[in-house]
């Protein structure tokens, strides 16, 4: 199988309260048997996946650690059309493709990000947060920018061969105020979040409060972790 079903189906067990005698009986195999599944000593065929899925209402997605949103009903067609489009036709097919499906992913997920600023009512935060994406926006813009070597640079004011260390370095100590602020520490003049404020969230509540949004955003995990992964 893979080595998140073994730990998601027993996280799901422990969330129930269930012991794996009650679970294996209501789902129709022997203690032992279910008890090899969350040790990940044997693998379950698909047909118990589906069945396993059902019991605890989330998707097969969900157990196979390819989403976290687990009830995962989303309109991934669109996404997947776009997919398919990038691995056929040309380069300039492919490109578009490309573009238009990480749009939606980036678009989608910063709608949460700011609906879940808004929760904080930190005006610290949401200034960082907010500092943090512009300066990011700033430095694709200004690498697009660049590569055409004729574009007037004086809609600019630092210097290309400053731009990138100085922008890292503003971005880097913005994300060390947001580290504080988030931990209920002072950074510069703004007060860190307070305990009662501090959002609760799970795949669960943001997938009922962003029923369009929440795809895109647990492909984008999906897809930066699996980048960040092959890094280990």
């Amino acid at each position: 199988m893979n080595n998140d079903f073994p730990r998601i189906v027993t996280l799901l067990r422990k969330e129930r309260g269930l012991s794996q005698k009650q679970a294996a009986l209501e789902l129709g195999i022997s203690q032992a048997l279910l008890s090899h599944y969350e040790k990940g000593i044997r693998e379950c065929g698909l047909d118990f996946v589906v069945k396993i899925a059902d019991y605890y209402e989330v998707s097969c997605d969900y157990l196979l650690g390819r989403t976290v949103d687990r009830s995962y009903t989303s309109d991934r067609t669109d996404d997947m059309a776009a997919e398919a489009a990038s691995q056929s036709g040309d380069d300039v097919s492919k490109a578009n493709a490309l573009i238009t499906m990480n749009k939606k992913l980036i678009l989608n997920s910063l709608n949460i990000i700011f609906d879940i600023l808004e929760q904080t009512n930190n005006k610290g935060i949401s200034t960082e947060v907010s500092a943090y994406m512009m300066v990011s926006v700033y430095k694709m813009l200004r690498a697009l920018y660049s590569a055409n070597s004729r574009n007037p640079q004086a809609m600019f004011s630092v210097i290309p061969e400053t731009y990138i260390g100085i922008s890292n370095a503003l971005q880097n100590i913005i994300e060390a105020n947001i580290s504080c602020l988030t931990s209920g520490k002072t950074a510069g003049n703004h007060e860190g979040i307070s305990s009662s404020d501090a959002p609760s969230l799970s795949p669960d509540v943001i997938s009922k409060r962003h029923p369009d949004f929440a795809p895109s955003l647990y492909n984008l995990i999906r897809d930066t972790e699996e980048k960040m992964k092959k890094l280990l």
